[in-house]
Parts: structure tokens; sequence; C-alpha cells
């Protein structure tokens, strides 16, 4: 196996894949990436038998296909620590593999890549696809809201609901929910309906491996596994297992709530600003909606008292709320500051639903008022 490459493009496609090498595992051979040379395609994959990433190196020469296993984070200070545009060479006999550089060369030893798990290739089948703008906010504003700590195992994932022209994400972890919607479409076929689980690792990974705007990201269903293709990177993800909860009760039809509109950026300042006397044993923040204000106090006892008013457009009732500025901060960070925010409260006991105009949803249950 032979090929030559520049530093930056090896550098990239070594950190898509090392970001799911595990540092401790029982398979030692895990800690590889394996590189496969095909005419004149290179390909590194790397697993944690979780979740598997396959990478293409752009502007590869080569002059023998093979494939070989390297050491990842050896292979990975190797690329990093040379200048840049440093043009590599690497080859294997099967016994070595040798790394060159025009000033260095580096003799790594070389295992059996029949020993290294495979990672699925996506498939030529039916797929939906979906634009990355899309991807980027689907997984932003929501994975957040999940949680890996809990005893059920669907609360780690983000619920994924694809239709042949929408698409659904939705994290909670039981105290809050965030779901974004958009447009889907379908290519090759018709492939049907479905809901996966998705883990939270997993979309983290998918929105790093982006690529431009222009280009589309594709999504396939083999067996329990999800796959998604992003410009010269497939990812593969074991599903979560378990029953999601019934997340449409949560955002129920209600004409009698009192509907507020709200700057993303100023209410973040204002939240954080109110919750600096809070803490953990008082860690909520009174949201009271009066005529013309909005004014979100906190107080503990070893901390003393805020108080912060912000102008707003209300002229009913006033309508008071405890929230937890943890959740609602998480919420309004994920937004633009100049988005506008439609604000739905019934009563202090009852969830607060946010709701913007692309599509996003945030629900947050309510604090126990003092």
């Amino acid at each position: 196996m032979n090929l030559r490459c520049t530093r930056e493009p090896l550098l990239a496609a070594l950190q898509t894949a090392a970001a799911v090498v595990p540092a401790r595992s029982p398979k030692p051979v895990l800690a590889n990436v394996k590189l496969e040379v095909d005419g004149t395609a290179a390909v590194l994959s790397a697993t944690d038998l979780e979740i598997g990433v396959r990478t293409e190196v752009e502007g590869v020469e080569t002059s023998a296909a093979g494939s070989v296993l390297l050491p990842s984070a050896r292979l990975m200070a190797i690329v990093r620590e040379s200048p840049p545009g440093t043009q590599f060479e690497i080859e294997s006999d099967g016994n070595a593999t040798v790394v060159k550089a025009a000033r260095s060369q580096f003799r790594l030893p070389a295992e059996d890549p029949l020993e290294f798990p495979s990672v699925a290739s996506f498939p030529a089948d039916a797929c939906f696809e979906l634009a990355t703008p899309l991807v980027r906010e689907l997984v932003k504003r929501t994975v957040f809201a999940t949680d890996n700590e809990s005893s059920r195992y669907a609360l780690g994932g983000v619920l994924v609901e694809l239709t042949d022209s929408s698409v659904i994400a939705v994290g909670t972890d039981g105290r809050r929910l965030a779901k974004m919607e958009g447009p889907a479409t379908v290519q090759g076929g018709e492939p049907p309906a479905t809901q996966p689980i998705v883990p939270a690792r997993a979309m983290q990974l998918i929105e790093r491996s982006l690529g431009d705007a222009e280009s589309s990201v594709k999504l396939a269903l083999q067996g329990s596994d999800i796959l998604i293709q992003t410009g010269q990177t497939t990812i593969s993800a074991r599903l979560v297992e378990g029953r999601f909860p019934r997340w449409r009760d949560v955002f129920p039809d209600r004409p009698e709530a009192v509907t507020v509109k709200l700057v993303a950026g100023p209410l973040l300042s204002a939240v954080r600003q109110a919750a600096i006397v809070t803490s953990e044993q008082s860690k909520g923040v009174d949201f009271s909606f009066e005529a013309g204000q909005l004014v979100l106090s906190g107080q503990s006892a070893e901390s003393g008292q805020s108080r912060v008013e912000m102008p707003i457009e209300h002229a009913g009732e006033t309508v008071q709320i405890k929230l937890d500025p943890r959740f609602v901060n998480e919420f309004l960070r994920v937004l633009d500051p100049a988005t506008t925010i439609a604000v739905e409260l019934t009563d202090g006991q009852s969830a607060c639903v946010c709701r913007t105009e692309d599509g996003y949803a945030y629900c947050v249950m309510p604090l126990a008022a003092d």
C-alpha cells in the first residue's frame, strides 16, 4: 500500500475519524484508524463499536492499493506537529508502516487490518435528504436538552421523525423539551417514514462533520443503525433503545394562554443578571410579566437578592412563573440574539412554551414557588 498527500486534508480526515476512537477500550485494536487505499481514493475509518466514521482523504495520489491499521494518537501527533503544506508519503508492506515527509520519517508497527471491525458505508438504497444549514440547527437546538445520566435510555438521544416532506427533531430530559422542524426530501425511491432515536454524541459528531451550506445531508436506516452522509464523511451509529416520551402532549392547544413577544439577546442578558445571586439550594428566577415590563428576581440566603426590569409589550394581567435560569439560558444561547420569541404562559404551575418563527419550540416546566 502506498499513498501521497498533503498535510491539511490528511489532518482534517484524521480529526474527523479520531473523534470516535475510544481513549480506553478492552479491545486495543480500536485505538487505531484503518486506512484503505483503492485506485485514486483513500478512506480513513474508526469505530468504538457504537459509532463508526468513514471519511475520504482528499487530493491523494496512490501507486499501490491495500489497507493498514495506524495508531490514531501517534499518527495524529505526526501530522499535527508537521509544518503547514508538508507532503506525506505513507507506505506499508504488511509488517510495518513508514510515514515519510521531506525532513522526517517514522516507522510504525502494523497490525492486521482484518482484526478491525467493519465500518458501514452509506447504502445505495432510498434515503432522506436534508439541507446542511437545517441539520446544523436541528442538532444545536435539541441536543442540549437531552439527558445522558437518566436511567431512561431514550432520554439520552434525539428523536428524529422523518417523512417524505418533513423532519422533526426532539430532545428532552423530562424537565424541558426542545423541538425543531423543517423540510425534507427523499432520493432513490420512497423510504418508509421512521422515528429513530439517535445518540446525542452521534448528533454532535454529525454537526462537527457538516460540510458547506451548498451540500446536502443524507440519512438512511439499516437495521438498528442510522447512517448519515455529509460531504466526504459517513457516520454510522447504533440507535438508542427505549420508548420516547409522547412529546406532542407537551404542546397542547391553550387558547387561554398569554403570549408575550421578547427578543432573545436582551432576555438572555436579563436572565443572567437575575441569576447572579441564586444558588444550588435556591436556583430559581421569578419571572413576573406585568403591564409594560418583565421583572426578573432571584435570591439566596448567602448571596442576597436581585431585581432586573425589562420593557415589554404586555397590557394584560400579571402572570408569574418561577423557572430554572440554566434551562432558560441554554435555550436562548442557541438562538441568534435578534430572534423574536413568542412566550406562552397560563399560570405559575403550567409549562412555559417558547416558539420562534422558523419551526423551533421549547417547553420548560416551572419550579415550585417559594
